[in-house]
């Protein structure tokens, strides 16, 4: 009966568009009043306890170093070199919108940073080669949900911060499917322009490109690097991109002036305003949950309704994808993922495993309405009408679904380099 008042009381707020933090807040209390006996000031002091971890840094610093290279001239470098690529195929230009949105979110961290960064430079491009309308609105949008799956990822930090479960493991695990689909999307790229005239391949214009954007393709080497190889932590990883970023686009780029960086750290500080305020009574949250056993008594409550894994994998996964079309990524996983991943690791699944389907549902939610970020950001970039946008999305919302099916059912593809089978 708690649960259900519980579970009655989050959903009320949810369609009564209150705030994040008033309804974690909310939850907080009611937990801390029925089995905290109402101590509500350890709500303060868990967040203090919540927020004291070194791992935190790292989401600042990865937000400010994808501002720094918008706002220099990564993306177009790293655009002019997988457009030489890509010029010999069909659809050559939208592979390279793909591809290029793949790299960038091994440096960004951040879905809709990718989308603006890649979606400035290659949709006009896209329009003026003879690409349709919406299809070049399609690619750039999913494109840019990259920026969350394939790693660095802060929304994978926020699920580590949130379940204890490893970053660096989560980091491994988001490449596989990542990279699946990657493929899945320039496949369709191709498929879908077959019949649109291709170019030459020019070795003088790759080597220019090479020449030009070596420092840019080096960033993802020396970040994923660094950390695969044991060599720096998530958050001194996320020092060094920084560093490196700030040093490329302002002494080897010459794009941004340091009176620049000014304006740069002021808009990473306006998101993380909003961001760690959330984090720290979530993280609150998770540690009264724990405290008070909440998570295993929710485990053995649901185990006595549903015993099969295979069905709490599927109501899992229908849950997420409605969850995604009515919340953000970073409030469905601080809401749900400190209940849901103690469940699935008692019906049998892998912690990080879940994480990367957790994550691979809310990815598909940035292109789904009425709250799809990717959806509401390109309207405004774009000037595009939403209901032209929805329609944009669907081909590449049903490739994604597929994706996720397939990691479902072989979750090898997300766990084969956490397994070191590499």
């Amino acid at each position: 009966m708690t649960y259900a008042l519980l579970l009655i009381a989050m959903v009320a707020l949810l369609l009564l568009r209150q705030p994040l933090i008033v309804i974690l807040l909310g939850v907080c209390a009611f937990v801390q009043y029925v089995w905290g006996k109402g101590q509500y000031d350890y709500i303060i002091e868990d967040m203090w306890v919540g927020l004291d971890k070194e791992l935190i840094l790292s989401i600042p610093l990865f937000i400010l170093c994808g501002n720094v290279m918008t706002q220099g001239s990564t993306a177009k470098r790293l655009i002019a070199i997988m457009a030489a690529l890509t010029r010999p195929l069909p659809g050559g230009l939208a592979v390279a919108a793909i591809l290029s949105c793949g790299i960038f979110a091994a440096i960004s961290g951040s879905s809709i940073v990718t989308m603006l960064a890649i979606g400035t430079v290659m949709y006009p491009a896209m329009r003026a080669a003879g690409y349709d309308n919406k299809f070049a609105l399609g690619t750039i949008m999913s494109g840019g949900t990259l920026g969350i799956i394939i790693p660095p990822s802060i929304p994978m930090i926020i699920y580590g911060l949130v379940t204890e479960a490893s970053v660096t493991d989560l980091f491994l695990a988001g490449v596989g499917p990542g990279i699946l689909i990657l493929i899945v999307f320039a496949i369709y790229a191709v498929w879908h322009n077959r019949k649109m005239p291709r170019e030459k391949f020019s070795l003088a214009e790759l080597t220019t490109s090479l020449r030009e954007g070596v420092w840019a393709m080096m960033m993802p080497v020396i970040l994923l690097g660094g950390i695969y190889s044991g060599f720096f932590t998530a958050t001194e990883a996320a020092a060094v991109a920084l560093v490196y970023a700030i040093c490329v686009e302002t002494f080897v780029h010459n794009e941004m002036k340091l009176k620049d960086f000014y304006n740069v750290v002021l808009e990473a500080s306006k998101l993380g305003g909003s961001l760690f305020p959330v984090l720290a009574v979530a993280l609150s949250l998770n540690i009264i949950l724990i405290e008070h056993r909440v998570p295993p008594a929710l485990v053995e409550f649901m185990q006595g309704y549903i015993s099969s894994p295979l069905m709490f994998m599927l109501l899992v996964n229908l849950l997420l994808l409605v969850v995604g079309c009515l919340m953000t990524t970073g409030e469905a996983i601080l809401i749900l993922a400190p209940l849901l991943a103690p469940m699935a690791v008692a019906y049998g699944f892998d912690k990080v495993t879940f994480g990367i389907i957790m994550i691979l549902n809310l990815e598909i939610g940035y292109l789904t309405p009425p709250v799809g970020l990717n959806l509401i950001v390109a309207m405004s970039a774009f000037k595009q009408n939403f209901g032209l946008l929805i329609k944009a999305a669907v081909p590449f919302i049903l490739m994604m679904m597929v994706c996720l099916a397939l990691v479902v059912w072989q979750p090898w593809i997300a766990m084969y380099l956490v397994n070191g089978r590499f």
